[in-house]
């Protein structure tokens, strides 16, 4: 064997090893600090807007940016990874995202902050396909993948939904920068450990890289999603028909342009098999109906409920503890049943928990949201998990990357759509709340913003005028919630019954590969 092939080689794949479990336990790391990213400032919103005072549109720029950009950019990563080496892009990627962290803690201004969020996107999307192209390549036989994989699905759904409790526990004691300081020594401590116990691995004959492909893909993903986050806001207008229009010619270009490559960034020819096509839109359907939950149940926890950060963390725990417990079995259920059964009633069970939630209201007990986290979480469990195998084990590992990518392209755009598309119907509600006769000008404005700009617009008025405000623009943000909760569950589904079909005789691989 040549020494360049020796270097290629991932050097932790042999059967007796433990040092792949443990490689395994520094990918977990970077998975977990990003999908907890993705969601601890949910709960950080009602501060961060009395300090920085964003408008409605500009907190869900910050609120789904960070998705947009690392959603926009995977493909891309994933496919660099493939060529220079997937560990040393994971580790300048962890580097990267632990300096950004600090911009992003001391951010003094909505557009600061938006920029900072979508400068982590940036460093988020090189780790994210990094993780799951190592995982392929060290973990040669497919029942141990497939934990591995298990470990690795429930991990990124757990961080989504430990993120409120980590925010809430920082929240409890210091300020909204807080919750980004905190990347800063684990990204530092998986660095350290990373250089040592990752082995690296890439693809010897993988081709340029392709940079107007790159820029295709980022144009057409963030376009696309940024039109229809603006259409369920503010309806069809040009400003909205134009980015459509630019982002669907810039996808459609990135897509003519990867058959004419004889390296492209992502395979397109993949999408032509009905399993991996059906993985991948259930994989982008769950996220969507997890992180929409999440995002928008912590407001509802703090701002019309009145719970501290802490106690709103602690709460949505359930949907954290459904997702850790099924990861780590759905390979061996989809196995033992089908892949589309597995990933079927993963969909439909959260499609019914979002179903439930049509009925909530101002003073619903805990018991009913803590029963529909914790169906979230263990419909997502089960669903991610097997989709994820599903999507990595359908290409040769040297292409691990590009398919990693995928598969982590629609993990964060269905982030990014679940904020995007459930927050611009909760927003359109909330916006059409009436204020009191007596409150007007810059003090009306503000609270038709956000409901936590109604809260803060608050404390300027009288007693009595203030609760009045404040309780209609409550009802308003739960009647958006509910609405909210019922076009997600309509999603789910419709997705469940479509995945059934399309997942039709898919099955996970047995054999150890050689």
């Amino acid at each position: 064997m040549s020494r360049t092939e020796q270097l290629i080689r991932p050097t932790g794949v042999e059967e007796k090893s433990r040092g792949r479990w443990l490689a395994l336990s520094v990918l977990v790391l970077a998975v977990l600090l990003v999908a907890v990213d993705a969601t601890v400032l949910g709960l950080a919103t009602p501060s961060l807007s009395e300090d920085l005072k964003p408008s409605g549109t500009q907190l869900l720029w910050i609120g789904d940016i960070y998705s947009f950009v690392i959603a926009g950019l995977l493909v891309s990563m994933g496919s660099l990874g493939d060529r220079i080496g997937r560990k040393k892009l994971l580790l300048v990627g962890a580097t990267a995202f632990g300096a950004v962290s600090v911009l992003n803690a001391y951010a003094t201004s909505p557009e600061m902050m938006i920029v900072a969020r979508a400068l982590l996107g940036v460093a988020g999307a090189t780790l994210m396909p990094s993780t799951l192209a190592l995982i392929r390549n060290i973990f040669t036989d497919p029942r141990e993948r497939s934990l591995a994989i298990g470990i690795w699905g429930a991990t990124a759904s757990a961080g989504a939904a430990v993120g409120p409790v980590v925010g809430g526990a920082l929240l409890q004691h210091f300020w909204w920068g807080s919750v980004f300081l905190i990347n800063l020594p684990v990204m530092i401590a998986l660095v350290l450990v990373g250089i040592k116990l990752l082995p690296e691995s890439k693809n010897p004959v993988a081709g340029p890289w392709d940079l107007l492909s790159v820029g295709l893909s980022l144009v057409g993903v963030i376009g696309v999603v940024y039109a229809v986050k603006e259409a369920a806001t503010h309806g069809m207008t040009w400003e909205v028909a134009l980015a459509a229009l630019l982002g669907a010619s810039a996808l459609y270009g990135f897509v003519r342009r990867q058959f004419t490559l004889p390296s492209p960034l992502l395979d397109m020819r993949l999408f032509r098999h009905r399993g991996f096509s059906g993985a991948v839109l259930a994989d982008l359907l769950t996220v969507f109906g997890l992180s929409g939950l999440v995002f928008f149940l912590s407001q509802f926890l703090q701002l019309v409920q009145g719970r501290g950060p802490l106690e709103a963390g602690l709460a949505e725990l359930p949907a954290a503890i459904g997702a850790v417990a099924t990861g780590l079995v759905a390979g061996r259920y989809a196995r033992r049943y089908s892949v589309r059964s597995v990933v079927t009633g993963g969909l439909a069970a959260i499609g019914a928990a979002l179903a439930v939630l049509t009925v909530i209201h101002k003073e619903s007990g805990y018991p009913l949201l803590g029963a529909a986290l914790l169906v979230v979480g263990l419909g997502a469990g089960f669903s991610f998990t097997v989709t994820a195998d599903v999507i990595l084990s359908s290409v040769p590992k040297e292409q691990a990357g590009s398919a990693s990518a995928v598969s982590e392209t629609a993990y964060e755009l269905g982030a990014a759509l679940g904020i995007a598309l459930l927050g611009s119907i909760v927003t359109g509600v909330y916006q059409s709340f009436t204020a009191p006769a007596s409150v007007g000008g810059p003090v009306a404005d503000a609270a038709h913003e956000s409901l936590g700009g109604a809260v803060e617009a608050a404390r300027t008025l009288d007693p009595q005028t203030a609760a009045h405000m404040v309780g209609a623009a409550q009802e308003a943000f739960v009647d958006g919630l509910r609405l909210a909760s019922g076009v997600g569950a309509a999603v789910l589904l419709a997705t469940a019954a479509t995945a059934w079909f399309l997942l039709r005789g898919q099955r996970l691989q047995e054999s150890v590969e050689h």
